[in-house]
């Protein structure tokens, strides 16, 4: 065990004999002001580990924000983070495998790849596998499984890091019920697609609980050579516990266990198609691909404790512990030929292309990578919030830090195949740490100061994050597998930043607020980087306005991301060499603008209600200087930013009589470019524009059950999502399901 990992149980078990010193099993029967003092603590504690908390509250924050709430989920049955995403609008999304298991998300030009540059949080806890050190998400929370998606841009810079430049997004868990509760969905549907997802828990007096499972499962929909399953199988399972004093205690205290496990088997590849196979067969898989697979599994264990020592003063804790194991097995070269330089040009190569589909070949001729890794992370935070009023100033002044730790382990080797008639036989078996032999840690301390002055219509929030961050990479070399050290490179960083913003809200009515700010942007460079690395740094600027009503939401933001480095990183995922290495790619502008609306149009109608939605989003990107990248290509003044469209453009509309529901979701977006550039763009660097519907129809049996029907892309629309990591990718073809759910 990790001697910090002691630390943090200790830690645990500390918060565990606090909370007991208090009477947390005291038997008095909370009267009605009692459990209004919980609700008020409850909203508390919410506002203290999430970033919008509640859609009520979001008319205050001091920039752009947004809320998806689990009655929106639940209208399509989603379970692919980037359906449930493409509501909100500033977020860039690159599709991969039509279900989300691995999303690339960016947030205002941050690029895209494996949601490297976006604090990602599952309950205001980082949930990358290593944020500091290999912050690429090949791990993401099951969305399926959450209650709400939260997400904050230009305002997020100074409570949410350690990436400030685009913003944060916070998965929230099912929380535990305030009544005993049950809730089983069950759903089936086409390729073999099954889902079971169940939910148990109650709260009695001054203890709480809550069991929940979220399975599923498909034969994949794209079509191997010669046949198999291209699908996955995933399970995830979580437990929740909650002890809490008396609300009339001296100093009312909660603490909240959480505990759970994910585990996945999906037949996934980075081996795509030319253009000529996906013009005549788009969801083909080449008989190459045929052994590809990702084994995973993640753990997660966090406490939190909640501490309201008087109404102006309280004390949040969280203490927290991941650990993600990975090996992805899948093809890396074809007699030494790098699948993506394959698949771009298959005339060139064309023995190459041959034996990916299906062409006898001699031994050894294809190399498969076992893309091993193992990750942990863990650490504490905390945040004290102390509120006072001088005359006709009101303050909220929070004070935060967090000491956090994180490791990637790499330790991978090659096996050699032979193509025997469209079939895969192993000839040669390599040894582990025999290919990439090293680990990258990081140990961060991060504190900030965050005071929100209210006075009169305004609220004023200036604040300050700092970090020190020491990252190490240690190389031990493909001659060393045993790790003896006879061949060690060290790589040591340490770095020290700071990072200011300011927010400002001005409430010109009831209904309408106007909102603006200035933050810096930061992202540290990884353990990898060199010397002549410098870290991603911008200056952020947002203005923009939100009016509400009980019936009717509208937000207009406009943004502009002054980027004095943006940094580059050469990942196979991202269409790169695979290097790992980072560069400067230098000066780049974001700017654009979002907009969102919400509406029922039949509101006065007690018989039928007709809610909208729409989200749009345009972004102008230009490079303000000349460089090479394996990334991204060579690189001119002038040229945009790629996997990032000008314009996306989200809609919804529903329909509710009495038992019945029917929702209709449609997405557009603009063309991607797949390199950088200008002007137009050129079809075979590109990806497509495209209209894409889903549906939903809904039927409320009784106050128990309801049955279903989702349709994902009605109209069977056909469209490249991605040109990388290697060859052209479809997004999900028409597919249907259906189910019922169950709540007692």
């Amino acid at each position: 065990m990790h001697s910090s990992t002691k630390c943090v149980s200790a830690i645990f078990g500390i918060l565990i004999a606090s909370l007991f010193s208090t009477s947390v099993f005291a038997q008095l029967s909370p009267s009605e002001s009692a459990k209004d003092s919980l609700a008020i603590y409850d909203d508390i504690m919410l506002d203290r580990v999430t970033v919008v908390g509640k859609p009520a509250w979001m008319k205050e924050l001091p920039g752009a924000a947004s809320y998806i709430e689990m009655k929106d989920i639940e209208l399509q049955e989603y379970s692919d983070i980037n359906r449930i995403l493409r509501r909100v609008p500033g977020i860039y999304i690159q599709e991969e495998d039509g279900y989300g298991l691995r999303p690339n998300i960016g947030l205002r030009g941050t690029g895209t790849s494996r949601s490297s540059k976006v604090t990602l949080m599952e309950d205001g806890v980082l949930i990358a596998p290593a944020p500091y050190a290999a912050p690429a998400a090949y791990y993401t929370p099951t969305a399926g499984r959450m209650s709400s998606f939260e997400v904050r841009k230009g305002s997020s810079q100074i409570k949410y890091g350690p990436n400030t430049n685009g913003g944060a997004i916070n998965y929230r868990s099912t929380p535990i019920p305030a009544d005993l509760s049950a809730d089983v969905d069950l759903t089936l549907g086409e390729t073999s697609m099954r889902k079971v997802h169940a939910t148990i828990g109650n709260t009695h007096k001054n203890f709480g609980y809550m069991f929940e499972t979220y399975q599923m499962a498909s034969n994949g929909f794209k079509n191997l050579d010669g046949g198999g399953n291209t699908g996955f199988d995933t399970k995830d399972f979580l437990g929740k516990m909650m002890f809490r004093t008396n609300p009339q205690a001296d100093v009312f205290q909660k603490v909240e266990f959480k505990v759970g496990y994910y585990d996945e088997i999906s037949n996934e590849t980075y081996l795509g198609l030319t253009e000529n196979d996906f013009e005549r067969s788009p969801y083909r898989r080449y008989a190459a691909s045929q052994v590809d697979e990702m084994d995973a599994d993640h753990t997660q264990f966090q406490v939190r404790h909640f501490a309201m020592f008087s109404n102006k003063l309280d004390l949040t804790t969280t203490a927290y512990y991941n650990e993600f194991n990975r090996n992805w097995y899948k093809l890396d070269n074809v007699n030494g030929v790098g699948i993506s330089d394959l698949l771009a040009d298959p005339e060139q190569y064309n023995s190459a292309y041959n034996i990916i589909t299906g062409t006898t070949s001699s031994d050894n001729a294809l190399s498969l990578k076992n893309n091993n890794r193992a990750y942990f992370s863990q650490g504490i935070q905390s945040a004290l919030n102390y509120h006072f009023g001088v005359g006709q100033f009101e303050s909220q002044l929070e004070i935060g830090a967090r000491y956090h730790q994180d490791e990637m382990d790499r330790y991978q080797w090659v096996n050699g195949y032979r193509m025997q008639e469209g079939v895969m036989v192993q000839t040669s078996q390599g040894e582990p740490g025999t290919e990439s032999n090293r680990i990258e840690s990081a140990n961060a301390l991060a504190l900030y100061i965050q005071d929100e002055i209210s006075f009169g219509r305004w609220i004023v929030t200036p604040g300050l994050r700092f970090e020190h961050i020491e990252m190490k990479r240690e190389n031990f070399g493909s001659n060393d597998p045993d790790r003896t050290g006879t061949d060690l490179s060290t790589n040591e960083t340490t770095l020290d930043v700071l990072v200011p913003g300011i927010g400002i809200n001005y409430a010109v009515s009831q209904q309408l607020n106007l909102f603006g700010g200035i933050h810096k942007g930061f992202t540290p460079p990884g353990p990898s980087a060199d010397d002549q690395t410098d870290a991603e740094e911008s200056i952020n600027y947002e203005l923009g306005g939100r009016y509400a009503t009980e019936v009717f939401n509208l937000e207009l933001v406009g943004f502009f991301n002054d980027y004095s480095n943006l940094l580059g990183n050469d990942l196979a995922a991202g269409g790169g060499s695979g290097t790992t290495e980072q560069f400067n790619a230098g000066e780049i502008n974001v700017k654009g603008v979002e907009f969102s609306l919400t509406h029922n149009l039949l509101a006065e109608n007690n018989d039928l209600d007709l809610p909208i939605s729409i989200s749009y989003t345009f972004t102008d990107t230009d490079f303000q200087n000349t460089f090479e990248s394996n990334t991204w290509g060579n690189v001119e003044e002038g040229d945009e930013l790629p996997y990032l469209p000008k314009h996306q453009l989200n809609g919804n509309i529903g329909v509710e009589k009495g038992s019945v529901t029917l929702n209709i979701d449609a997405y557009t977006t603009s063309a991607m470019r797949t390199v950088a550039g200008a002007g137009d763009i050129e079809d075979s660097k590109s990806t497509d524009s495209y209209l894409r519907f889903d549906g939903s129809a809904t039927y409320q049996i009784n106050d128990m059950a309801t049955v279903f029907v989702n349709m994902r892309n009605i109209t069977d629309a056909t469209y490249i999502v991605s040109r990388r990591p290697a060859g052209l990718r479809p997004g999900l073809p028409q597919t249907v399901m259906g189910g019922i759910k169950i709540d007692i």
